[in-house]
């Protein structure tokens, strides 16, 4: 207990973050963007993880990341010049670097 407030567990703050948060298809994660994000990623210019091809690692991309995240706004969100091919692993890391997960803060983008 902190000044009468009881500290809720990892697990809870993050049960209750979830509960706050809209569902994939509330932040246009549609059938649309299913469709266009498949064919990004057919594209044969965007086969390989960005992230991986910079450092001299051919690794398949397997994720269309939005380079700034879109937070909502839909121009942003269908803004092919804010997407780029990553593999799940380079996805991940800069989604928790961005969006302040394990432990890192939230990065502003305005």
């Amino acid at each position: 207990m902190t000044r009468g407030r009881k500290l809720r567990s990892r697990p809870d703050r993050r049960a209750a973050d979830d509960r706050r948060r809209l569902t994939a298809h509330q932040r246009g994660y549609t059938r649309r963007w299913a469709h266009a994000r498949r064919a990004y990623l057919m594209d044969p210019a965007h086969v390989l993880c960005a992230h991986c091809l910079a450092l001299g690692d051919l690794t398949p991309a397997t994720e269309v990341d939005h380079i700034q995240p879109h937070r909502g706004d839909r121009r942003l969100f269908w803004d092919r010049a804010n997407w780029q091919p990553l593999c799940k692993s380079c996805h991940s890391l800069k989604t928790a670097r961005d969006d302040g997960g394990f432990g890192n803060r939230r990065k502003d983008f305005t």
